[in-house]
């Protein structure tokens, strides 16, 4: 599995508001601090928002924050808002298996077990821990 920029910055994106709270954070912070372009920020806090990650302030001073607290939100969810899945292979990225050969593919117990701790990993480390790197080994 190779997770895109736009699942990368996700992550980059959730740590910065996380460190900045309780301050709301504008999608311009959010791009300059990350180096990235504003619409590219838009898109992805969008799609952060739309998972139920973000909260949006709205007005003058409005911009995000986070919808529960840092211990609440796993990179799993992040990484599924920014990709919309974890799936290492496409036959199992929707929630019925369209390949026509799946009853009797020798691989797919290989990979639907690849997916389980790949899962396992990502929802296993906070948001907070993100921001502190206490989940490193």
């Amino acid at each position: 599995m190779k997770i895109s920029t736009k699942g990368r910055y996700a992550l980059r994106i959730m740590i910065d508001i996380a460190e900045h709270e309780p301050q709301i954070t504008s999608v311009n912070e959010l791009a300059a601090r990350q180096e990235i372009s504003v619409k590219y920020a838009e898109a992805i806090v969008g799609a952060l928002s739309r998972a139920g990650l973000l909260v949006s302030r709205r007005g003058k001073t409005g911009g995000y924050v986070l919808s529960k607290s840092a211990d609440a939100i796993t990179a799993g969810d992040i990484l599924r808002a920014g990709e919309g899945s974890l799936a290492t292979v496409a036959c199992l990225s929707a929630p019925v298996n369209p390949c026509p050969r799946a009853a009797g593919c020798k691989t797919l117990p290989f990979w639907r077990a690849l997916d389980r701790h790949i899962a396992g990993f990502c929802d296993s480390v906070s948001l907070s821990a993100l921001v502190t790197g206490e989940f490193l080994p």
